[in-house]
C-alpha cells in the first residue's frame, strides 16, 4: 500500500476529508494528512519537512515555487472561498449587508472570534485590515477572541466565548452547530520536488479536480475553479 503524505490548509478541510477518504478507498493508498494554516505549513517546509502533496493558498504556493520546492507544472487551482460570518444555530442573524451595517453589527456584538493575524491565516489578516478600514480596530480589540493556531473560530461560538465567528466560509461550515450569516460585503494544490510518490500524488490531484469532487467542494462552501497553468 502506497503511503502519501499531504500538507493541507484547513481552508479546505471540510471537503478534503471526504475526498481523501474516497481516494483511499478507490486507489488502495493511505494518506497521512497534516492540517494547518498555509503560512504554518510553508514554514514547516522551509524548515526542512517534506510532503508528497501540498494544498495551500496561492501565496504559499508562489513562495515555495520561488524556492524550487514544488515540482514544476503540477500546481492547479482547486477552489476559492470567501470570508463570512457565522452565529450559533438558532441565534438571530445580524445585518451585514453593507459596510455600514457590518460596522454597527460588530460594534454591538459582545464578542467576536477570528484567526489571529500574526499566525498568518488569510482570513485573519484580511479581517484585521478590514477593521482598520472601518475605523473600529481599537474598539474591537477588547472583545476579540482567537482560536488556537490552525483552529476554527466557529468553535468559540459553540463554547459561548464569542457571539460572532469570522473565517472562510468553508472553515465555518466545518463546525457543526453554527449558521452562516453571509459573506462580508464588498488556491490550492501541488507536488513537491523529490517526492517519492509523485505519480500517486498526481493521481490524488486528478481526483480532486473531478466533477464529483467539484460537487463536494460546492457543498462545503467552496467555489471550484478552472486549472491555472503552472510556471
Amino acid at each position: 500500500m502506497t503511503e502519501l503524505s499531504v500538507f493541507s490548509s484547513i481552508g479546505v478541510r471540510s471537503a478534503a476529508e471526504e475526498l481523501f477518504r474516497k481516494f483511499e478507498q478507490q486507489n488502495g493508498s493511505r494518506l497521512v494528512v497534516t492540517w494547518g494554516t498555509a503560512p504554518m505549513l510553508v514554514a514547516r517546509i522551509e524548515a526542512g519537512e517534506r510532503a508528497d502533496v501540498l494544498i495551500l493558498s496561492r501565496a504559499g504556493i508562489d513562495t515555495l515555487h520561488k524556492q524550487g520546492k514544488i515540482l514544476s507544472g503540477t500546481d492547479v487551482t482547486l477552489a476559492g472561498s470567501g470570508v463570512a460570518i457565522a452565529v450559533k444555530t438558532g441565534a438571530p442573524k445580524p445585518d451585514i449587508s453593507t459596510p455600514e451595517a457590518l460596522t454597527q453589527t460588530l460594534l454591538k456584538a459582545k464578542s467576536i472570534a477570528y484567526s489571529e493575524p500574526s499566525a498568518g491565516g488569510a482570513s485573519g489578516v484580511y479581517f484585521a485590515k478590514l477593521l482598520e478600514r472601518l475605523g473600529i480596530a481599537e474598539q474591537m480589540k477588547p472583545k476579540t477572541k482567537y482560536p488556537p493556531a490552525g483552529g476554527f473560530s466557529a468553535e468559540l461560538v459553540l463554547t459561548g466565548d464569542a457571539e460572532l465567528a469570522v473565517q472562510q466560509k468553508s472553515e465555518l461550515l466545518h463546525v457543526s452547530g453554527v449558521e452562516i450569516v453571509g459573506f462580508l460585503p464588498g488556491n490550492l494544490n501541488l507536488v513537491m520536488t523529490g517526492s517519492k510518490n509523485a505519480e500517486t500524488g498526481k493521481a490524488l490531484i486528478g481526483s480532486l479536480r473531478s466533477p464529483e469532487a467539484a460537487a463536494v467542494l460546492r457543498s462545503k462552501g467552496l467555489d471550484p475553479r478552472q486549472t491555472v497553468a503552472a510556471a
